[in-house]
């Protein structure tokens, strides 16, 4: 794990490297958010039929939660801590206000609390310690102080219980190689009162396999067949957990 985290994203360069090589067309993460995508939008037309939520994205980075969203969400913030990440979402013209917050210290406010409300937190806690991890989550409990307030969706790319764990002892000395274990999350969660209702994963073949032409079309098939049902996301690579405050 990093304990560098905040930094890693400072420079123009890596923020470049994000947006061009790691969501680059037929990449593994791009398949990923294109499955999310058709997921998370068919939660806020389920979930939020009286109103459409406001969207906070807590480490937005370039806004690709935020665009995920764009038209089912009533109005988005992104907040970072990196004004180049920031910087890049604009330039996108990602379809949200945008916020630079402290990297440490008091938890952020968030830029307004007129629910209903969809916190998403994405990329963020496999590789940051445990008080980024911890502060992220405290954010989204101001947005959402009660069960009716909406809906926190956080995002594990790299779990534990998946084929990528296979490569876990070649990796011990990549310090970009983290692992979370279904439980680990949950527990965060639970710290500060949220409770997962509905888990789905994305992918159950690791990125490796989206390397070649020829293995990246059957792993592309398998992976949408597998996003489909909920039971297979405890062996999947990547996972989205859906949360709500637990009733008081």
């Amino acid at each position: 794990m990093r304990t560098d985290y905040a930094e890693v994203f400072q420079s123009d360069a890596a923020v470049d490297k994000y947006e061009r090589v790691v969501y680059a067309p037929e990449t593994y993460s791009t398949a990923v958010s294109d499955r999310q995508r058709a997921f998370l939008r068919r939660l806020v037309r389920r979930e939020f039929t009286a109103r459409r939520p406001v969207q906070h994205d807590f480490a937005c980075g370039t806004g690709r939660a935020i665009k995920l969203l764009h038209g089912v969400v009533r109005a988005a913030h992104g907040y970072d801590v990196s004004a180049q990440m920031l910087a890049k979402a604009q330039e996108a013209g990602v379809y949200a206000k945008l916020h630079q917050v402290a990297g440490d210290g008091p938890v952020p406010e968030p830029a307004t609390v007129d629910g209903p409300a969809l916190v998403t937190v994405f990329r963020l806690l496999l590789n940051a310690p445990k008080d980024v991890r911890d502060r992220a989550i405290a954010f989204a409990a101001k947005i959402l102080p009660e069960a009716e307030s909406g809906l926190l969706v956080v995002e594990n790319h790299g779990n534990r219980s998946s084929l990528r764990h296979l490569r876990h002892r070649s990796n011990r000395a990549n310090q970009w190689f983290a692992e979370l274990h279904h439980a680990e999350v949950e527990q965060l969660l639970a710290r500060h009162g949220f409770e997962v209702v509905q888990r789905r994963g994305f992918a159950l073949c690791p990125a490796g396999a989206y390397r070649r032409e020829w293995l990246r079309r059957v792993a592309r098939r398998a992976d949408d067949l597998a996003a489909r049902s909920a039971r297979l996301s405890g062996v999947a690579t990547d996972v989205l957990y859906v949360a709500r405050r637990i009733p008081k």
